[in-house]
C-alpha cells in the first residue's frame, strides 16, 4: 500500500475487471502505520528466550517482508531494540506530510484529512458515478455516509493521542539521532520528543483559555463561558473543528476526548 510516487500509504481499489489502483486520498489512515511501534529494553529482549533466534529466522525465511520493517537487530539508545512497521526513511516521509500545515498539521493537532483536498477534492469514478472526498474542517455539508464529517477533516482526540504516543516510543530508540523538520518548511529540525511535546500542546490548547479568556473547544457556548458559575465547565466533544478547534458532535465523549487529561499531566 506504500506509494513511491507520493511517499504515502494509500488504500488500493480492486476493480471487477481485475485492475488495481491506489486511491490517492491522504487521510489519517495513511499515518496509522506509525502506530505499529514497540521498543524493547535490553533486560526485556535479553530475557525473552529465543526471541533473537526467531527474529533472525523471520529475516531469513521472509526477506521480502523483513526489508520493509525496522532494523530490529541493530541496538539503539541504551541497547534498546526497535520493533516497528516502518524504517527511518518512510517514517520521515510520513512525518513530512503530517507536520505540514498545508496538509495535516493544524493549530490544534493533526487533521484527519489533508487540507490539500479543500480546493481540489479527490474524485473517483465508479459504476458510472463520481465519488468525491473533500476536506471539511467541521460538520459535513452532505447527509451521505451517515452525516457528520466521518473523519473528513476535523480533529479527533484518540488518533492524535496515539500519534503522540508513537512518536515518544520512536524517540526512546532513536533519541537525538533522529530529527525532522517541524513544521515542514520551517527549516527547524526537531527531535521526535520535541514534536510529540508540541503536538500535545496543540491538543491541550483546545481546552485551555486563550489570550481572550476563551477555550477554543467551548467557543460555541458563549453564555456558559461568560458566567463565572459555569465557565470552568468543560465538555468532551466527539471531535473538533480542524481550523478553529470548536467542539463538534456529541458533547459527552469522555470515552476518548478525556484522554486530554493524560496530556495535561506532567511527564514523569
Amino acid at each position: 500500500m506504500w506509494d513511491e510516487q507520493d511517499q504515502f500509504f494509500y488504500d488500493v481499489l480492486h476493480r471487477p475487471d481485475g485492475q488495481s489502483e491506489p486511491v490517492r486520498l491522504r487521510s489519517i489512515v495513511g499515518l496509522m502505520p506509525l502506530f505499529a511501534v514497540l521498543v524493547l529494553e535490553q533486560r526485556e529482549h535479553e530475557g525473552l528466550e529465543g526471541l533473537r533466534e526467531r527474529l533472525l529466522g523471520f529475516m531469513h525465511h521472509r526477506p521480502d517482508l523483513a526489508r520493509l520493517v525496522s532494523r530490529w537487530t541493530e541496538p539503539g539508545q541504551g541497547n534498546r531494540l526497535l520493533l516497528a512497521l516502518l524504517r527511518g526513511e518512510r517514517t520521515k516521509d510520513l512525518l513530512r506530510r503530517m507536520l505540514d500545515d498545508q496538509e495535516f498539521l493544524s493549530a490544534f493537532g493533526v487533521r484527519a484529512l489533508s487540507k490539500a483536498f479543500a480546493e481540489q477534492p479527490l474524485a473517483l469514478k465508479m459504476n458510472g458515478d463520481t465519488l468525491c472526498a473533500r476536506y471539511q474542517p467541521g460538520e459535513s455539508d452532505s447527509r451521505l455516509y451517515g452525516g457528520n464529517s466521518n473523519w473528513r477533516g476535523p480533529l479527533w482526540m484518540p488518533v492524535n493521542y496515539m500519534l503522540i504516543e508513537s512518536l515518544r516510543e520512536f524517540h526512546r530508540y532513536y533519541a537525538e539521532h533522529f530529527s525532522v523538520e517541524y513544521p515542514t518548511g520551517s527549516g527547524y529540525l526537531a527531535s521526535l520528543e520535541e514534536v510529540a511535546d508540541s503536538l500535545s500542546g496543540r491538543l491541550t490548547r483546545l481546552f485551555l483559555r486563550d489570550e481572550n479568556g476563551v477555550r477554543p473547544s467551548m467557543a460555541g457556548y458563549a453564555q456558559l463561558q461568560e458566567d463565572p458559575a459555569s465557565r470552568d465547565l468543560v465538555l468532551f466533544h466527539e471531535y473538533f473543528h480542524g481550523e478553529t478547534g470548536r467542539g463538534l458532535g456529541a458533547s459527552h465523549q469522555t470515552g476518548w476526548s478525556a484522554l486530554v487529561a493524560l496530556l495535561l499531566q506532567p511527564k514523569p
